[in-house]
């Protein structure tokens, strides 16, 4: 299987077919694909989280846009109310190992919350061609991004099972860094963990690739309205550890002392992604320990 190494996913150079064709799973009426073919190994044993105690389903809600965004939703049996996190897919969208994401959450007393972004163009999560899915999400700008986390903190507000007063968001590739975004730009979130998003433009990006990546999270540090936790892999081939040093160090020039970037030093890009060749379980279990923790201490 192509190792992924890049936060926005393969470059030209790594792009491959899908080593396989998996099914599609059907909930609430909305299709989410299984595991992302374009990134799947064959040798990977992903984790596995069952819906035992659970409430799981898909839902939709309205976006400042008028379009009714799907959800993959995620949480403890009971009436709650339960503190929220949502969580920011990949550049794949809502697939299943999003979807697991959101039941180890639930597990831990969480309702978690997946908005499928990406799928007023369409959803890339089925698709083995990263030209084609690269084009579907460079299609989510920022604002449409940020207007679809706002109509999703606006839905959690009216379910009675939600604390809208508690709302965490964590995010993975891409959904990284909309985490740093989020966390800048909405007061009602109270905690960020952000897994390997880019935090600024890569050195020989473009004029326009630069201007389409706006706002970088390296020039909303000081902007930051609720820690953000980064977990980072120290060789991840798309983030460089000097954006990284810089990052923590324009947190730490903000006075954000609650906010910083671990990084990973044998790591790789997606060492969270069980499902995918890059996966480390040791750093992945590690990280999702400090994810818990942080979540522990500002929402519940």
């Amino acid at each position: 299987m192509t190792l992924i190494t890049r936060p926005e996913g393969l470059s030209a150079d790594q792009i491959a077919p899908s080593r396989r064709s998996l099914g599609v799973a059907a909930l609430g009426g909305v299709a989410f694909a299984a595991y992302a073919p374009a990134a799947l190994s064959q040798a990977a044993s992903p984790i596995t989280t069952d819906s035992a105690g659970l409430i799981a389903h898909t839902v939709s809600y309205p976006a400042p846009d008028g379009f009714e965004l799907p959800a993959y939703v995620a949480r403890p049996e009971g009436d709650g109310p339960f503190p929220v996190v949502i969580v920011v897919s990949e550049i794949f969208g809502v697939h299943e190992y999003i979807r697991d994401i959101c039941r180890r959450l639930a597990k831990a007393g969480y309702a978690a919350v997946a908005p499928a972004f990406f799928v007023r163009k369409a959803d890339p999560a089925p698709l083995s061609d990263m030209q084609s899915i690269m084009t579907i999400v460079a299609a989510a700008g920022y604002e449409q991004v940020m207007g679809d986390v706002a109509a999703t903190l606006d839905w959690i507000g009216l379910q009675s099972w939600a604390r809208s007063d508690r709302v965490g968001i964590t995010g993975f590739c891409w959904g990284g860094k909309v985490v740093w975004q989020a966390c800048a730009r909405f007061p009602a979130l109270d905690a960020g963990v952000a897994w390997y998003g880019r935090l600024a433009p890569a050195a020989n990006a473009t004029d326009e690739q630069k201007t389409a990546g706006r706002p970088w999270p390296i020039d909303l540090a000081g902007e930051l309205k609720a820690p953000v936790l980064g977990l980072y892999g120290g060789q991840d081939g798309g983030i460089p550890n000097d954006t990284v040093k810089a990052m923590n160090d324009a947190l730490a020039a903000a006075g954000k002392t609650d906010s910083q970037i671990i990084l990973y030093d044998d790591a790789p890009h997606g060492f969270h992604a069980d499902y995918r060749a890059s996966y480390r379980e040791a750093n992945a279990k590690d990280g999702w320990a400090r994810l818990l923790a942080l979540f522990e201490a500002r929402l519940k």
